[in-house]
């Protein structure tokens, strides 16, 4: 039986792929600095961890008979726009103290093969109608915030411990994920889940809130589809980055018509001040497609598994 870690197992992502690896097969252990707000984890055995001390990383990954076959590194201070413009020290301080003990302990350990969770926000800003970028025009590199320079280091310092120490890396750039089990309140939640947090909240006919002027053009990928695409992504012989993400894409205005109509509420919008990031996005799929990826998903159909979910939490939060 293969064994695999997945760091950020308490997260939005990392929860989905623990249950991921458990169909396939896999023995798994789940490390997080928290335990997973939403689910109870499917891991064989979950270990409360804070990776960015070196200590920590080095008992994360070691077995008493061996060495983890896999290693998934998704553990990061991360969040949605919001927390990303007010947050750039501890992301850039958080994110970077876990990946280089991670890494590092990794290739001591001698892990042969290891997963790394990058962002489009590698990228720079886009304009409406761009041709699809490709995973080697984010150099020269101009992200657009410190999380992507942050993600952008990341990738070149696990890629030269993998040449270095004859470590198989594997490196996604996931574009914006949602699904259930994510986090929906409090700051940290991204675009989907705010607006379906928004609508539910909302009564009908009544309006809400958005960042900006609703144009800002997004792709969005249902969790399913995302754990799908590490999964084959691990599993092959694609070495470099690789951009995962569905190739519908959307503005927020139509994110939020979309959400609305699952919800069969009629949904006014005020749009006000706010971080929105980049305008646009326009990324090629050619290299996870040559796996035989695929999105399931449509954003109508993950947003109607989504907003139920997000509908009941709500409930939940007003009846404490």
């Amino acid at each position: 039986m293969k064994k695999a870690i997945v760091c950020g197992a308490g997260g939005f992502i990392g929860g989905h792929l623990v249950k991921k690896l458990k169909a396939e097969g896999y023995w798994v252990r789940g490390v997080d600095i928290k335990e997973h707000e939403f689910a109870p984890s499917a891991a064989d055995e979950f270990c409360v961890l804070d990776l960015r001390e070196p200590a920590n990383c080095r008992a994360a990954l070691t077995l008493g008979d061996g060495t983890f076959d896999e290693v998934y590194q998704l553990a990061a201070d991360m969040g949605g726009m919001g927390f990303i413009h007010s947050a750039e020290c501890e992301i850039m301080h958080n994110s970077v103290l876990i990946n280089v003990h991670m890494t590092h302990a990794a290739a001591e350990l001698g892990v042969p093969r290891y997963f790394f969770s990058s962002s489009v926000c590698v990228y720079r800003d886009m304009k409406p109608g761009e041709p699809e970028m490709t995973e080697a025009e984010a150099v020269p590199a101009n992200p657009d915030n410190e999380y992507g320079w942050e993600k952008l280091y990341s990738e070149r310092m696990l890629q030269a411990y993998g040449r270095h120490h004859g470590m198989q890396v594997r490196i996604a750039r996931f574009q914006n994920c949602y699904g259930p089990e994510g986090t929906w309140t409090g700051g940290r939640e991204k675009a989907p889940a705010a607006m379906c947090r928004k609508v539910a909240e909302a009564p009908d006919g009544s309006t809400i809130q958005a960042w900006g002027d609703g144009t800002a053009i997004r792709s969005y990928t249902y969790v399913n589809d995302m754990v799908d695409g590490i999964y084959r992504l691990m599993h092959s012989d694609l070495e470099g980055a690789v951009n995962i993400g569905c190739p519908e894409y959307y503005s927020v205005r139509e994110l939020i018509d979309i959400v609305a109509g699952v919800a069969g509420k009629k949904i006014n919008v005020e749009y006000i001040p706010g971080p929105v990031g980049v305008q646009s996005r326009n990324f090629s799929n050619a290299r996870i497609y040559s796996l035989g990826w695929r999105a399931r998903y449509s954003l109508r159909d993950g947003i109607a598994e989504t907003y139920p979910w997000i509908e009941r939490q709500v409930a939940l939060a007003h009846d404490r």
